[in-house]
Parts: structure tokens; C-alpha cells; sequence
């Protein structure tokens, strides 16, 4: 029986950047979470720990700081572009590089005061894989609620099945979002962006829903049909239960009004809405 040595990657995970803009008086804050992942010719430091093609990963911390200072942050897509290539570009063996980034949102309370939002996180993943790049941008954890407006009925039942049928119900999610773009080339990564997130609100909002599942492929939906500079939506959502709490030993109603906020288990829907001449979206490029 031969063993070989299967698909591998190496790189510093979860650089924690901030960087401060001091325009006068009034500064600019980007706070950043920075992973970066190799590969290429790199077999022998697995099979022989030879590491003379090895970059340590403590340089790669290093070059995110420096290349802060030297050419600034501005869209963490632009940001995740520079990183991605410099690797390729620069180590003959790595033919392959992500750069994983997650901004995270502070809110501005005088010139040079902020207080941390509490607000979703923006994200982007760049992949520069010989002559391909892919730009990925996304968000995290934007909770999102309908307090009516949602039924789930007409499942499946077995002998196990105690899940009574809900004709008004709420339906709230965290939403984890990313969306592929057609080109790594951008006049505006940051309207981009904002557009993107809008129509996702905006989807959920004017939804009426049948299914999470449902909801799911209208928010993806309406990206596609508004953002033409976009090829895949994926998103994972978890199901967020609110559950109605029987008053009736205290000799109470509950018209819809008093619920449990249930945070585990919880149901996760999961999917990809994309254009049917999109190409393939390998999962290196969605999962660091």
C-alpha cells in the first residue's frame, strides 16, 4: 500500500491590524483580522522537514504590517489583492495564495473617538491560483428579523415529528453571505459592497416566506438581478427560533406576543444562488 502526501497549505492565521489614518484632526480607524494560506511546490517539509522553500509564517505577519504602512488599506478587497500577489509574485514556489480578511465595524463619535459597533462583520477572500484571481466579499453575523409574514407548513411527518404547523410565525437569522465576483478588477469595491448587502436586506424584508430555504434563494436572487458585476451568492442561515410561550397556567393568552429566544439547536440552511454561465466555484476559494 502506497501513502501519499495529500492537498496541504500552510500559512499565519488571524493577524490582528488596525490602522490609523491621521488626517488632522479627524482620523480614519480600520480594524482588520488578517489569514493568509500558501501552497505549492512544498511537499518536502512534510516528507523530509526540509524548509528551504518555506516562507515562515511569522514573515507573512510581517508583510501584512508592512504592507499597511507602505501602501495603506482602502477597500479590504484592494488590500487582499496586494497580499495574494506579493506571495505569488515573489516566492517561486507558492503558486497559490488566500488571503482571508474580516473588518471589523467601529462607530465614529468625534474626531478621534470610535466605539466598537456592534453591527456585522465585512469580509473578503482573495485567491490569486496561477493566472487566476478570485475576489470574494461577504459579511457575517447580520441579524436579520420578520415578525410576521413567515409559515412553515406542508412537511414531511413521521413518528417522530411533535413540530406543530406555524401560519404566522417570526423569522430571524444571522446571516453569513459571500458573493463571487466576475473580475478581480473593481472601480468601487465599496459600493459594490454596500449594494450587495442592500438588496440582501431588502429581499429578506419584502419576502413573504414559506421556507428559510425560500428566503434563502430570494435574497441571492435579487443580488444577481441588481448587481451585474456578481456570479454566486452564497449564504448560510441559521434559523434564529422564537418559540410561543404557554401562559395558559397563569391564566394568560398569548395572541403572538410572548416568545422564547431559543439560541441552540438550531436549524442551518445552506445554498448557492448563481448565474447558469457562471464558472464553477471551487471550495478553496469559499472555505479558508
Amino acid at each position: 500500500m502506497d501513502i501519499v502526501l495529500g492537498t496541504h497549505q500552510y500559512g499565519k492565521a488571524e493577524v490582528r491590524l488596525v490602522h490609523v489614518v491621521r488626517d488632522g484632526e479627524r482620523h480614519r480607524l480600520t480594524d482588520l483580522t488578517v489569514s493568509v494560506a500558501l501552497a505549492g511546490d512544498l511537499a518536502d517539509t512534510h516528507l523530509t522537514g526540509d524548509n528551504t522553500k518555506v516562507l515562515p509564517t511569522d514573515s507573512q505577519k510581517n508583510t501584512v504590517y508592512a504592507f499597511a504602512r507602505r501602501h495603506g488599506i482602502g477597500e479590504i478587497e484592494e488590500f487582499g489583492l496586494r497580499l495574494a500577489r506579493h506571495f505569488v509574485d515573489s516566492q517561486p514556489v507558492i503558486t497559490r495564495a488566500i488571503v482571508h480578511l474580516q473588518q471589523h465595524a467601529w462607530n465614529r463619535v468625534g474626531g478621534h473617538s470610535f466605539t466598537r459597533s456592534a453591527a456585522e462583520t465585512r469580509t473578503a477572500t482573495v485567491t490569486v491560483d496561477g493566472p487566476d484571481t478570485v475576489v470574494v466579499s461577504g459579511l457575517t453575523g447580520m441579524v436579520l428579523m420578520n415578525t410576521t409574514g413567515s409559515e412553515f407548513f406542508g412537511f414531511v411527518r413521521d413518528e417522530y415529528t411533535t413540530l406543530p404547523e406555524a401560519h404566522d410565525r417570526i423569522l430571524a437569522t444571522a446571516v453569513d453571505g459571500r458573493w463571487r465576483h466576475a473580475s478581480s478588477e473593481s472601480d468601487d469595491w465599496a459600493a459594490s459592497f454596500a449594494e450587495a448587502r442592500r438588496h440582501l436586506v431588502e429581499a429578506f424584508v419584502d419576502t413573504y416566506s414559506l421556507s428559510l430555504q425560500q428566503t434563502l434563494y430570494a435574497m441571492g436572487q435579487r443580488v444577481l438581478e441588481h448587481r451585474p458585476e456578481i456570479t454566486e451568492v452564497r449564504m448560510s442561515l441559521p434559523n434564529k427560533h422564537h418559540f410561543l410561550v404557554d401562559l395558559t397556567p397563569f391564566g394568560l393568552d398569548n395572541p403572538n406576543e410572548v416568545f422564547y429566544a431559543a439560541d441552540r439547536p438550531y436549524g442551518l440552511i445552506e445554498g448557492a444562488v448563481r448565474r447558469d454561465d457562471a464558472p464553477r466555484w471551487e471550495e478553496s476559494w469559499w472555505n479558508l
